[in-house]
């Protein structure tokens, strides 16, 4: 390759180089605002990427076995969607590149890229979400190729680059996936760091002073050197062929740019997100010798560098496609389910799976979650499952399964894997789970479909990922336990009081309570489902009623009725962990007041609002003037939409076993029967009035 970069190509490298970085400039200078500096810098490692490295098809961007790119230090997206241009994206034309930042709804160059458009693998924007989906990618790669690949067929071989600022490298996220990879070898993984030392408030040793190389050496990664990042495009290709060949482990390129080079900000924080103004942009094509007067110029010389790409990209297609009919011929049963996977397609009778029948006695819905889930995970190679350092707590490990390690990995405590395994030890790492699972469901659609699991207040740590697991609209399940004050003693370092609120809150989200192991088979039945949507099923640590009247299929719309009463007083809405208290004080409101209510169980609020006006109402029914009490233990935030009080709590926790913790904070059957009485009082004498939301 190199040899070929002399003797070929590498004459126009200045001119396309000069070229890209005046692009840059023009393209914020139009709307006078954006981040011209990194990608100004950054210009010679994406032409050796882009244009000798990384195997791809502008053409057919959904390739399978293409090698995935992640700009995690996304604020220089415009490096990103000007290579998709010149390499030949279809829906990247010219005009789409030049609406970054303009008032077009329809722009394919949003602030920071969007996994929704052609050749963006995910979506990045907080800094060092990209290298733990990078990671995530990575392992996706991994696992495949163990599962499915035979001897001369390689039908899964990509390679995984991540491009990173300084800043992502202060992120924890970051640093914990960077452990993770060394940990795991993860050699077809290469980081390529833009080394400016600038962040937004100036030069990096304002903050930073350690030694990165060592950093990533100790961390079990491969060091290699660029010193002219800005011009060496042959030297950044030998380093790129060199990560690509790696055989044990992930490879760490640092690259000496400058930031904004070439303009009067050169080197300074100044270039990193501003535009440069329109002197020192015509200034810059002055010192490269072109028309200041001319703007957006893209020479044929340019073009030309980059035509072929496109043909280049279908040559690698079509010799995967050829293999892989090649690899169905030879191995019929294994590339029939490989083929699925590619597809995103669970097999047919995958709910067939779950079982139907529970046993009678009390259950906490951690246990449930295991009696419902193991079954599939054990048969079905979709399923990815990890847990932040908390196997036995969580109850996700079913019977022979393989860890996710590397194949010489030999631990003190015995417990090693290979590549094929599918059950992942993140220690304790909250963050980076959800990151790296969001990397593994970004992969191809729903070919893995990522489980997490931790205790509730935990995914507090997690939440930016979960995050952005939901706006990518990537399938991921977060299995979260402990999740109420019923957990007891750990206190309110562990009571989750207000966590629940911000995850209702969150869009496209699928946040479920089951109270019981039927309910819990309903909550995995919606969020397997949920082909589009992040979900967290929450559930209980504490032993749980079983409940002859709950139903999976209403836990699928999000609020159901479960005891029905003509001409009721109030209905009582029970959630998840306390469903069964909201019978329990249905049935003493009865005995000992003589008040009827109605009892609802309201796992899912998101899957309730997908129902129809109809249904709610049916549910519900407080338009026939029947007051709504919700019961549970976390902030009352958001049950104003459906209840007209609530027995909820306003202050964190208390270090209590579950029982007593639940009677400290008035979640006694007796305690809540009378709260819920002397509201029907007082609303009949107008002491509290109908629309206002009271928290007994």
């Amino acid at each position: 390759m190199t040899a070929s970069l002399v003797n070929g190509s590498s004459s126009h490298h200045d001119h396309v180089l000069k070229s890209f970085r005046l692009l840059i400039a023009d393209l914020c200078q139009q709307f006078g605002g954006g981040h011209p500096g990194g990608a100004i810098g950054m210009a010679a490692i994406g032409v050796a990427l882009w244009r000798y490295i990384m195997r791809y098809a502008p053409h057919t961007p959904d390739f399978f076995n293409r090698d995935r790119f992640v700009l995690s230090n996304g604020h220089t997206c415009l490096f990103q969607y000007t290579f998709l241009h010149l390499t030949g994206y279809k829906a990247m034309t010219f005009d789409q590149l030049k609406s970054y930042h303009s008032e077009r709804v329809d722009a394919l160059c949003p602030g920071h890229p969007e996994i929704e458009h052609e050749g963006v693998e995910v979506t990045t924007g907080p800094l060092g979400q990209g290298v733990a989906n990078a990671v995530g990618l990575a392992m996706a790669s991994k696992n495949l190729a163990a599962t499915y690949n035979r001897p001369g067929y390689d039908v899964v071989n990509n390679h995984t680059w991540c491009m990173i600022g300084d800043a992502c490298l202060q992120e924890g996220v970051a640093l914990e996936a960077i452990s993770l990879a060394g940990h795991w070898k993860l050699n077809n993984l290469t980081i390529m760091y833009d080394n400016n030392q600038i962040t937004c408030d100036g030069s990096v040793d304002l903050t930073n002073t350690e030694d990165i190389n060592a950093k990533m050496s100790a961390c079990g990664w491969d060091v290699i050197d660029v010193e002219d990042g800005c011009y060496d495009v042959e030297g950044i290709v030998q380093a790129l062929q060199k990560a690509r060949a790696s055989t044990d482990k992930p490879t760490f390129i640092n690259v000496r740019t400058v930031i904004g080079l070439d303009s009067k900000v050169e080197g300074q924080a100044a270039a990193h997100g501003a535009a440069f103004g329109v002197s020192d942009v015509a200034e810059m094509k002055r010192k490269y010798g072109f028309n200041p007067e001319e703007h957006f110029v893209i020479s044929d010389t340019v073009r030309e560098f980059f035509a072929d790409i496109p043909a280049r990209g279908e040559g690698f297609v079509k010799e995967w496609d050829d293999l892989v009919k090649k690899y169905s011929e030879a191995h019929p049963e294994l590339a029939a389910e490989f083929q699925r996977r590619v597809r995103g397609e669970l097999p047919s009778d995958w709910q067939e799976k779950i079982p139907t029948e529970f046993p009678d006695k009390p259950t906490a819905s951690r246990a449930s979650s295991g009696l419902v889930f193991n079954p599939l995970a054990q048969d079905i190679n979709n399923f990815m499952v990890g847990t932040a350092d908390l196997s036995p707590s969580v109850n996700m490990i079913w019977k022979g399964k393989v860890d996710f390690q590397h194949p010489d990995l030999r631990t003190t405590c015995g417990i090693n894997g290979d590549y094929s395994g599918r059950y992942i030890h993140y220690g304790v790492r909250e963050h980076a789970m959800a990151a790296i699972s969001n990397g593994l469901a970004a992969f191809s659609p729903n070919t893995f479909i990522p489980i997490t699991s931790s205790f509730f207040m935990f995914y507090l740590y997690a939440a930016p990922a979960v995050r952005m697991g939901a706006l990518q609209h990537l399938q991921v399940i977060h299995a979260a336990t402990h999740d109420s004050i019923g957990m007891g003693e750990d206190g309110p370092t562990h009571q989750p009081i207000e966590l629940a609120a911000l995850y209702r809150a969150m869009p496209n989200l699928l946040y479920i309570r089951p109270g019981d192991s039927e309910e819990t088979a309903g909550a995995w039945i919606a969020a397997i489902n949920a082909k589009k949507s992040s979900t967290i099923i929450s559930t209980s640590r504490h032993a749980l009623p079983q409940l002859k009247q709950t139903r999976r299929d209403g836990v699928l719309k999000g609020a159901y009725i479960l005891e029905d009463i003509p001409n009721a007083a109030v209905t009582i809405l029970g959630v998840g962990a306390e469903l069964s208290f909201a019978l329990e004080v249905a049935a003493t409101l009865k005995e000992k007041n003589n008040i009827t209510a109605r009892v609802v169980s309201f796992p899912c609020q998101r899957l309730f609002e997908q129902q129809s006006v109809e249904y709610k109402r049916s549910v519900l029914q407080r338009h026939k003037g029947i007051p709504a009490v919700v019961i549970e233990p976390y902030a009352p935030n958001g049950w104003e939409r459906y209840a007209d009080a609530g027995i909820s709590i306003r202050r964190f926790g208390h270090s209590l076993p579950g029982k007593a913790a639940y009677k400290f904070f008035g979640f006694d059957i007796e305690g809540m029967s009378e709260k819920i009485a002397g509201y029907l009082k007082r609303r009949e004498v107008e002491e509290e009035l109908k629309g206002e939301f009271v928290d007994l």
